[in-house]
C-alpha cells in the first residue's frame, strides 16, 4: 500500500518498471493478517496499464520474467511464492507420457497446463480448472481426483489476466472454450474479477476475509483452498449445469 502511488504513476506515465514481490498469498501464515494480500491481487489488477504476472513453478517464472524485460511499454509486477511448490516437467525434462505442456503459452498470459483425458486419450473437456501462482497444484491435484471419477478436466494456468486479454479471440476461445460451462477460478484471494472467466455457471476458490496466524497447511484446510475445495466446486459447478 505505501508503494502504490509509485505503481500506479509509473503506471500512468507507461514507464516499464518492474516491481518483484515475494509474498503471494495467505500461505505466510506465521506472519498473521497484516501481511496477507488477500485484497491485494485484485486491487493491482485494477490499474489499468499495470501487468499483474502470479507464475506457477520455475518453469513459469523464467518465461514470464523474459516477457517482462521484453516490454518496454508498461509496468509489470511479479508475484512470488515462498511456499515449496512442485516444478512441472516441460519439454526435454518432461517424462514419457506426462501430461504438462510446454511454457510457451505463458507469454500468452494463460494456457492449458493440463489437458482433459479420459481413459487415457485426450478429450473434451466437461469442467476446466483456472488457477494461478501456488494454487495451480491445488487445480492439477483436482484434475487428478475429477479424471479418477470420470470427469474430463483441464488444468489452465493464468500467470497474466493481463496479457491473456491481449489475445485474438481464437486463441482465449481455444483456451476458454465457451462450450465448458462448468468452471472454477483457484487462488488464495479475493474472487473479485474472476467472474468474467468463469461465468454465471462457475465456482471460485478464494478468501473472502483475512486471514489468521498459523501454518500455511493449516490456514489453507480452515479456509478450505485444498485440493479437495477445488474437486467439489467443480462437482457443484457441473451439478448446477443439469439441476
Amino acid at each position: 500500500d505505501y508503494q502504490k502511488p509509485a505503481i500506479r504513476l509509473s503506471a500512468l506515465m507507461g514507464v516499464p518498471s518492474i516491481y518483484v514481490w515475494s509474498h503471494d498469498s495467505i500461505g505466510l501464515g506465521e506472519d498473521g493478517p497484516t501481511h496477507q494480500p488477500v485484497e491485494q491481487l485484485a486491487t493491482l489488477r485494477a490499474i489499468p496499464g499495470l501487468d499483474v504476472v502470479r507464475p506457477a513453478d520455475a518453469n513459469e517464472v523464467g518465461i514470464a520474467w523474459k516477457t517482462i524485460l521484453e516490454n518496454h511499454e508498461n509496468p509489470a509486477g511479479i508475484v512470488l511464492t515462498r511456499q515449496n511448490i512442485p516444478t512441472y516437467a516441460r519439454g526435454e525434462g518432461a517424462a514419457e507420457g506426462d501430461t504438462f505442456a510446454s511454457t510457451a503459452g505463458v507469454a500468452k498470459g494463460g494456457y492449458v497446463l493440463a489437458e482433459a483425458s479420459k481413459d487415457g486419450e485426450t478429450a473434451d473437456a466437461q469442467v476446466i480448472l483456472i488457477a494461478t501462482g501456488s494454487e495451480v497444484q491445488l487445480a492439477v491435484q483436482a484434475r487428478e481426483n475429477l479424471q479418477a471419477e470420470g470427469i474430463a478436466t483441464r488444468v489452465v494456468s493464468m500467470p497474466c489476466v493481463e496479457w491473456f486479454k491481449k489475445q485474438d479471440e481464437a486463441y482465449r476461445e481455444s483456451v476458454l472454450p465457451g462450450y465448458v460451462k462448468a468452471r472454477v477460478s483457484v487462488e488464495a484471494g479475493l474472487a473479485l474479477g474472476w467472474s468474467e472467466f468463469v461465468g454465471d455457471a462457475g465456482r471460485s476458490i478464494s478468501l473472502e476475509h483475512y486471514g489468521a496466524s498459523a501454518d500455511y497447511k493449516r490456514l489453507f484446510n480452515e479456509f478450505g483452498i485444498t485440493a479437495e475445495a477445488v474437486t467439489a466446486a467443480a462437482k457443484d459447478s457441473l451439478a448446477g449445469l443439469s439441476a
